[in-house]
């Protein structure tokens, strides 16, 4: 059955943010020709679906870059992800955001995690570079999801970013997806349909997977491998 339509504001919202590049200083392509934004589309429906989306209160939303790659200490898609933040804020309050961001964007969402509307990030086949802060990530619920057969970001990575994010005061935990790639086309409707529980689940507006809600309760100290889940293993 579907929600009633809200009649109060937003009460949360979700901020998608693209894969791109290491290096480019150039805009990204724009409409259909920008495969990266193309690929999070899918992402968008199935997250609008179970939170409701603007119907129930819940804006959706996806961060604009002007330039197509992470360009050093620039950092560039950083900025941009703080700019959307801020655009939220000036649309609708200081409402709770989760971000989900891919590979490129999963990098920016964590870097941009202490802002402070920002409650909860899920990375999709996140780039994880080891001498990426994590302190901004306290007090924050972070959810990584990779396959195991990628090969332009490394699982690993993601792993050993969740074992360094909970000392730091974050509820951390990584979902291995076995049989997948880095464009997450081979089951691609779990890695939706898993996004989005997860992403209304953060949001508390239905239950995390109960693996994902216990692996998220660990100790600082809990090793690397009572943190990582197997999709197989999750209802989705």
């Amino acid at each position: 059955m579907a929600r009633p339509p809200s009649t109060v504001g937003p009460s949360a919202a979700v901020l998608l943010l693209h894969g791109g590049a290491e290096t480019g200083l150039a805009a990204p392509p724009p409409g259909p020709l920008n495969l990266p934004a193309v690929r999070m589309r899918p992402f968008a429906r199935s997250v609008a679906g179970a939170t409701g989306g603007e119907d129930g209160g819940v804006l959706v939303r996806t961060a604009r870059y002007a330039h197509r790659g992470w360009n050093g200490p620039r950092e560039d898609p950083l900025h941009d992800a703080v700019r959307a933040l801020e655009a939220l804020r000036r649309e609708a309050g200081d409402i709770p955001v989760v971000l989900v961001g891919h590979s490129m964007g999963a990098r920016a969402a964590l870097r941009a995690a202490g802002h402070p509307l920002v409650r909860g990030v899920v990375g999709l086949a996140p780039w994880c570079p080891a001498d990426d802060p994590v302190d901004q990530l306290a007090d924050r619920d972070v959810v990584l999801l990779h396959s195991t057969r990628d090969r332009i970001t490394s699982p690993r990575a993601s792993q050993h970013l969740t074992v360094r994010a909970r000392p730091a005061g974050a509820r951390a935990c990584l979902v291995a997806v076995r049989g997948s790639d880095h464009a997450m086309l081979r089951r691609a409707g779990q890695w939706h349909a898993l996004t989005a529980r997860i992403v209304a689940g953060l949001l508390g507006l239905g239950p995390l997977p109960g693996p994902v809600e216990a692996a998220l309760a660990l100790p600082p100290d809990a090793p690397a491998v009572d943190g990582t889940l197997d999709l197989d293993r999750l209802e989705v």
